[in-house]
């Protein structure tokens, strides 16, 4: 499966939910992408603690906080 950029006008193309997008301004790309770095930072941090039911939730919810912000500036 090729890939699209979550930033890109063309991230539209493997989505069967949405149909439709709004084209983001470059400071929403900006914001969007860096929620998204500082996401992946918290969770690898957290992995690096090791394994537990705990450090499990935290990642889920790690994702869950990243997808939510994203799903903000995306509306």
């Amino acid at each position: 499966m090729a890939s699209v950029n979550s930033t890109g006008d063309d991230r539209t193309v493997n989505n069967t939910m949405r149909h439709q997008y709004r084209v983001l301004s470059d400071a929403e790309k900006a914001n969007m992408q860096a929620i998204k770095d500082e996401g992946l930072k918290f969770h690898e941090l957290v992995s690096g603690l090791g394994n537990s039911r705990e450090l499990s939730i935290a990642k889920t919810k790690i994702e869950e906080a990243v997808m939510w912000a994203v799903k903000h500036i995306t509306a």
